[in-house]
């Protein structure tokens, strides 16, 4: 779920999700183990962690600093896969819920109430699990999204079939102020968010395919500087290299999330 998005109280300068609409607006983890995960974390990519309003469960990590993800050690007790999810900002959880089940996809949870909003998790036609929120973005988002500490792609069967299915759940290339545009950059499909690309839409994933990793997935990467070194921690932690070349990795926490960590040349 999305585990974070409310502000203190006194805020100022909060973003709704009705300002960046059909845009990614967060990431979160499920876990089982809350302390584990905050270690392996903390020594992967050197996160600081702050508590949540919802709970002993939840967390927010820090990069620097900044807000760069949540994560709620909820797996077990809310029966739910162990993975990041990327969340997308909607007017309306309840109208996207339906949008997307009108399309043949699915509603997993939700919609449901996350003061001071509603969030879903929910599924597209070929199985790939991502979330919407509804409402206030925490008082640092925009710091966030001009970081661009996280970056989510899309590995499906078909790129600009799923281009069509999220545009009509999420209004892209609508025109409408606040909206994503759709660009086509060979055989990705390009989304851009107040001029700033945002996510990545890729041909190729298999949806039969035994390998989690070959079927249709969102898949959240972090940008960071020394991408070997990260892999060899990971690993040190409890973790697995499912893919290493000299920009990217492809790894697996020591709970079998699977995220990707990005040279920040290559962002």
């Amino acid at each position: 779920m999305n585990h974070d998005m409310t502000s203190p109280a006194g805020a100022t300068g909060v973003v709704s999700t009705d300002a960046v609409y059909g845009a990614p607006c967060w990431v979160s983890l499920t876990s089982r183990d809350l302390q584990s995960t905050e270690e392996f974390y903390s020594a992967v990519l050197g996160w600081e962690w702050r508590p949540m309003r919802l709970g002993d469960r939840f967390r927010v990590a820090l990069a620097n600093g900044r807000p760069v993800a949540g994560i709620g050690a909820v797996a077990g007790m809310w029966q739910m896969a162990v993975a990041w999810t990327p969340y997308f900002a909607v007017r309306s959880a309840d109208e996207a819920a339906a949008r997307v089940q009108e399309r043949g996809g699915t509603a997993a949870v939700g919609p449901i109430s996350l003061p001071p909003g509603r969030a879903a998790l929910l599924a597209d036609r070929d199985g790939a699990t991502f979330g919407v929120w509804e409402g206030a973005l925490f008082s640092d988002w925009p710091t966030w999204r001009r970081a661009q500490l996280a970056f989510i792609r899309l590995h499906t069967r078909d790129a600009f079939d799923a281009a069509i299915f999220y545009g009509e759940v999420f209004d892209w290339a609508s025109g409408r102020p606040g909206g994503c545009e759709v660009h086509y950059e060979g055989e990705e499909v390009v989304l851009r968010s107040q001029g700033d690309v945002v996510a990545r839409i890729e041909s190729g994933a298999l949806g039969s395919a035994p390998d989690p990793r070959i079927r249709p997935h969102w898949q959240v990467h972090f940008a960071v500087t020394d991408v070997a070194t990260c892999a060899r921690v990971a690993e040190e932690r409890g973790g697995t290299v499912l893919e290493l070349g000299p920009e990217e990795a492809v790894l697996s926490d020591n709970e079998g999330a699977r995220f990707t960590v990005t040279s920040r040349r290559e962002r």
